[in-house]
């Protein structure tokens, strides 16, 4: 049964909105958070595993040095305060996918905590999200669920689990209540989630891939009469696993709850799931306060000390931050404001400046990245950089215009066939025997040719209206079956009718 919905803008005009955002991100150490299993995704199930993992009895864990170094970069780079002691603890609760039954995570000892992160809407607005921690934990396990609709639950027969996943180490930075958002929340939490992803990435320490499940957020949702009251019931909606669904989940919280609410009912505390196909969220289980995991110093693990020397070094390796780099690529790209938020938002910055590195320009490498290729991933449904087409093979073909072999007609075909995986520029130019045709004695028979079959267009442009000149052109093209340089045809024609 369909739930009561009230529509968005009446929900917003009657409620406060306040929303948080657990986000949880997998770094890419070589190998898991307490032991030396290899992590490798897309492996064969049930393989990256050694006792540790499992929770077998009598195994020990070991933190793994490079994953609290990565959580550092990070937390420095959210302005959060490094704690020189912190600690693990286990977090109690039974499901399939922790083998232990526990979760090592940290709870009153954080490595990182109280930061916050300034974000840049699309309008160039900045909104400072204040961060509660960005601590460490170990992942879960993965179940599939087999006989259902969608993988899901409800309806399986039977569900298998794949605990290679189980013990990757996490970073999961929580947000304290992000309030003043109004009407933008949805919006506010996508350029947050998205800003995170641009961080991570810079910092080199996750691939942040969302479509992998390597970076996913849990969204917490409450409303209330008015700002000044206290915070209202949330629900928490678990694991939403891409910025349109985080945007949807909280647009869709928000109308839920105010119909409840407005109808004089009380909402539940509990968990949500999103469900892509209906775009709507749906109840789970009640949700549990911390007291119900039953929190405790993990005893097989001593306190992480960190030195305000070994925070200083790590300091000093920081990379150029998204916000800086972008400004930097902007100046050197010679793009507006409007211009480069294009580029932001197709999720093309790094395919732009990766192109531009091998060789093409600016302007190339964007016009194709938000054009044509981008056209053609929508087409797909994948993103861009799923595309089975690289930067080096877009600043191949720019340099095939660039010198003349190839014109913009003959361009898309070659990207066509790349994209159809016919090999690389050069191997489908040859394939297909793609060459602009530059001979003077062809162009200038087939201008001709053109000319002879137009008069009414060459009498135009005789007097001095060149708008038809596309006719000509459009003509020796087909003549040509593509291969005329536009150019080139536009100058012969220019020097007929001026003879």
């Amino acid at each position: 049964m369909a739930e009561k919905l009230m529509k968005y803008a009446d929900a917003v005009s009657r409620f406060d909105p306040v929303f948080g955002l657990e986000t949880h991100v997998e770094l890419s150490t070589t190998t898991k958070l307490f032991c030396p299993a290899h992590i490798e995704f897309g492996g064969e199930p049930n393989t990256q595993l050694t006792p540790v993992s499992l929770g077998l009895p009598g195994s020990l864990p070991v933190v793994n040095k490079a994953a609290i170094d990565y959580a550092i970069k990070l937390g420095l780079a959210l302005h959060c305060e490094i704690a020189e002691w912190s600690q693990f603890a286990r977090k109690n609760y039974f499901y399939p996918d922790m083998p232990r039954n526990y979760q090592i995570s940290q709870y009153d000892k954080p490595l990182n905590g109280n930061g916050y992160l300034d974000v840049e809407l699309d309008d160039g607005t900045m909104f400072r999200v204040p961060i509660e921690r960005a601590h460490v934990e170990d992942d879960a396990g993965k179940n599939t669920h087999v006989g259902g609709a969608d993988g899901r639950i409800e309806g399986a027969d039977h569900s298998l689990v794949d605990y290679n996943r189980a013990g990757v180490p996490l970073i999961e930075i929580v947000t304290k209540p992000i309030e003043g958002a109004g009407a933008r929340a949805p919006e506010i939490a996508g350029a947050y989630v998205r800003t995170i992803r641009d961080i991570v990435r810079a910092l080199n320490i996750s691939e942040a891939r969302m479509e992998h499940g390597n970076m996913r957020a849990d969204v917490n949702v409450s409303l209330r009469r008015s700002p000044d009251d206290p915070l209202g019931t949330r629900s928490e909606t678990k694991n939403v696993n891409s910025f349109r669904g985080i945007e949807k989940t909280i647009q869709y919280e928000i109308r839920r709850q105010a119909a409840i609410l407005e109808d004089g009912g009380e909402v539940l505390q509990e968990t949500r799931h999103w469900d892509e196909s209906t775009q709507t969220t749906a109840g789970g289980r009640v949700k549990s306060d911390a007291d119900d995991y039953r929190y405790f110093p993990d005893p097989d693990l001593v306190m992480v000390h960190v030195t305000r020397e070994h925070i200083d070094r790590l300091r000093a390796e920081m990379p150029e931050m998204p916000r800086e780099r972008r400004a930097r690529l902007q100046k050197e790209w010679g793009l507006s404001d409007l211009e480069m938020r294009d580029v932001i938002n197709a999720d093309a910055l790094d395919l732009v400046e990766q192109t531009v590195k091998a060789g093409a320009t600016a302007a190339g490498a964007r016009k194709w990245w938000l054009g044509e290729l981008s056209r053609e991933a929508n087409a797909r449904g994948v993103t861009l950089e799923e595309l089975p087409i690289t930067p080096d093979d877009v600043a191949a073909v720019e340099k095939l215009i660039a010198d003349g072999k190839l014109n913009d007609k003959l361009a898309k075909q070659t990207v066509t066939g790349v994209l159809a995986g016919e090999g690389d520029p050069e191997q489908v130019v040859a394939k297909h025997g793609y060459k602009v045709v530059s001979d003077d004695g062809a162009l200038d028979a087939a201008v001709d040719a053109a000319m002879a079959a137009n008069p009414d267009v060459v009498a135009k442009l005789k007097a001095g209206n060149m708008k038809p000149m596309g006719a000509i052109i459009g003509a020796v093209m087909r003549a040509t079956h593509g291969q005329a340089d536009a150019k080139a045809v536009s100058k012969i024609v220019i020097s007929r009718i001026r003879g």
